[in-house]
């Protein structure tokens, strides 16, 4: 849902919120600074302020352009951040791209989707002016109590894919269950976007504290310092959890190359026992064959068949138990080798 919301903030801590464009511009030029929050907002709602507040028009532009890594741009006029948001649904973790524009009276922060919990406008306002003991805010201020909700989000996500990865590592080596491959490609899935993601934005951060923008003052940089210490958490952890996975993926190999090699000993000692039968009676099937012919009748007599036939039973007897022998033999010597 599309929604603007333009704050004037005074020196004395009093916020108007202005109904028009022009009219935030008139308060700014008479004390304080403006805080113009856009939420899935048009082209034509921002172009009015490259001449406004001297944005420039590729700045603008990358407002509606997608798959942009997070920077930071320092301008004269102002300093241009581009920030991502986490939304972890369906079991993988997406960005939401966020733009900040922070000058030295003036910040424009530029949600392109609306419906993030991230900006409430109104919840930050009160925050900033429950905030007593502390001098007034500036630009860098609201700035910080925006990425410091935007960065709170970040720990959800990680903690929520590092809990799927802790369940995996309990079914694996406790129930020796197999990887389900569509979740695990999820999870690395999200690792990588959210790797990505960190990375850029400690860098970002980084370059804050060491005053690269000249927008942010040596009294707001030790918020922005304390955000830096926090993604640098995240990265480790995601790094971590990008390690495990990979440990995840050998343990899994190895226990199908386990399963593999049971099944081919199984399928080995089958075949073993079924040579060992086929050798043992092949020669006993030859000699029951030419027992079964005429000839042998006509060889022996017809009248010594009772002692002809006991005989060659025997010999088959004798001739299996010497194959087998002789088997067992060899496979003696090769389990030795």
């Amino acid at each position: 849902m599309k929604t603007h919301h333009l704050y004037h903030f005074s020196p004395d801590r009093a916020v108007t919120e202005a109904p028009t464009l022009k009219k935030a511009l008139s308060l700014k030029e008479k004390a304080g600074f403006i805080w113009l929050a856009y939420s899935s907002p048009e082209k034509k709602d921002l172009d009015p302020l490259v001449e406004a507040l001297g944005l420039h028009p590729l700045s603008i532009e990358d407002c509606f352009d997608a798959d942009y890594l997070p920077k930071i741009d320092i301008f004269p006029e102002y300093t241009g951040i581009l920030f991502n948001d986490f939304l972890n649904a369906s079991g993988t973790v997406t960005i939401r791209e966020m733009n900040f524009f922070l000058g030295k009276d003036f910040l424009v922060s530029v949600f392109r989707d609306g419906s993030s919990e991230i900006h409430q406008c109104a919840k930050i306002v009160a925050e900033l002016a429950m905030e007593t003991s502390q001098p007034a805010p500036g630009p860098a201020r609201v700035l910080h109590a925006i990425l410091d909700r935007v960065i709170d989000n970040k720990f959800a996500s990680v903690e929520s894919v590092g809990d799927r990865i802790s369940e995996f590592e309990d079914s694996i080596l406790t129930d020796n269950a197999f990887i389900d491959n569509a979740r695990l490609h999820a999870i690395r899935q999200s690792l990588m976007v959210m790797r990505k993601s960190l990375f850029h934005e400690r860098e970002i951060l980084a370059r804050i504290c060491r005053r690269d923008s000249p927008f942010i003052h040596g009294g707001d940089l030790a918020y922005f310092s304390n955000l830096y210490d926090h993604l640098a958490k995240f990265v480790e952890i995601v790094e971590s959890n990008r390690e495990t996975v990979t440990n995840l993926v050998q343990i899994q190999l190895s226990l199908t190359s386990n399963a593999m090699a049971e099944s081919a000993n199984r399928t080995n000692k089958s075949v073993n026992r079924l040579t060992l039968i086929t050798t043992i009676f092949m020669p006993l099937s030859l000699v029951a064959g030419i027992g079964g012919m005429s000839e042998w009748t006509m060889i022996t007599g017809t009248e010594n068949w009772k002692i002809a036939y006991p005989v060659m039973i025997g010999l088959m007897a004798i001739v299996g138990i010497a194959n087998y022998i002789i088997l067992k033999r060899f496979d003696r010597k090769n389990e030795k080798d």
